[in-house]
């Protein structure tokens, strides 16, 4: 496991990890001092804390306690790459510090904080002239708010099982510029579309189209804040057949429209005022 620091505030500590552990390496066990959103930007692992599995794909949060211990997995696939945020109590406290929300474990693919997820990497990259510190607080603000909302889902999959369902969301992840639907992801993973659907949605906690409408969102978001093309070239390229309803489904998401996202990529605050105003 490779970790770097890339900001260090009184408040807030963002590392990047670099995980190349393999299917059958020996299982390590992690325990957090403090409070932490960690954003799962590629690859997957499982992680077992609280008497629950949980499996994150890219888009996923894991999100630690202190105190907790975690046990994480590479079953199905080599490796992943996270970005991490830890964060002072005196913060959590600000934010909230409910003890429901922070001991979920992890937050499924979710479209309205994926978005951030990618304009924080985009930050942490240099590519942009908002904080990272400052999407941070963003971030975590806006899972607090979505988290609070949310029940944890028993697993009762196996390990084929979810092997398979995670196996299936990197297919979806690879692929989502393309037009794909439910019978070819449930071909994919050999099943059913009813029993893959029922699956899938136990094991990740959203349904195949969710995830890949989610996973379009994402990589829209990161090429809004990374490059200038224009917004139409990237809502087809990342697999939105239709302008206005990437237009709909990206403002939903991210609060903001895909232009108003992109100057805030460069430096317009006026955004994160707004959305933290609402908190």
């Amino acid at each position: 496991m490779n970790r770097t620091t890339l900001l260090q505030r009184d408040r807030i500590t963002v590392n990047e990890f670099c995980c190349t552990a393999e299917p059958g390496d020996k299982t390590f066990v992690e325990q957090f001092a403090n409070h932490s959103v960690s954003y799962v930007r590629k690859g997957s692992f499982g992680c077992h804390c609280r008497g629950r599995f949980h499996e994150l794909v890219a888009g996923s949060f894991l999100i630690g306690h202190p105190g907790d211990e975690y046990t994480c997995t590479h079953d199905h696939v080599v490796g992943d790459e996270c970005l991490s945020f830890f964060l002072d109590p005196e913060l959590v406290e600000t934010i909230g510090d409910r003890a429901a929300v922070w001991q979920v474990g992890s937050v499924p693919p979710l479209s309205e904080l994926m978005v951030l997820g990618e304009l924080a990497q985009t930050a942490a990259d240099g590519n942009s002239d908002v904080g990272l510190d400052e999407v941070g607080h963003l971030l975590v603000s806006r899972l607090v708010e979505l988290v609070s909302d949310r029940k944890a889902k028993p697993l009762t999959a196996g390990l084929r099982d979810r092997r398979r369902a995670v196996e299936a969301a990197l297919w979806i992840d690879a692929n989502s510029h393309r037009a794909i639907d439910l019978d070819d992801t449930a071909d994919q993973a050999g099943l059913s579309t009813f029993h893959f659907l029922r699956l899938f949605s136990a094991v990740l906690g959203v349904t195949p189209h969710q995830y890949l409408v989610r996973s379009r969102l994402r990589h829209a978001a990161r090429r809004l804040a990374d490059d200038d093309s224009p917004i139409t070239d990237i809502a087809y390229d990342v697999g939105f057949g239709d302008l206005s309803n990437f237009v709909r489904s990206f403002h939903r998401a991210a609060g903001a429209s895909p232009l108003k996202f992109r100057q805030a990529s460069r430096g317009d605050r006026k955004i994160f005022q707004e959305r933290l105003a609402l908190q």
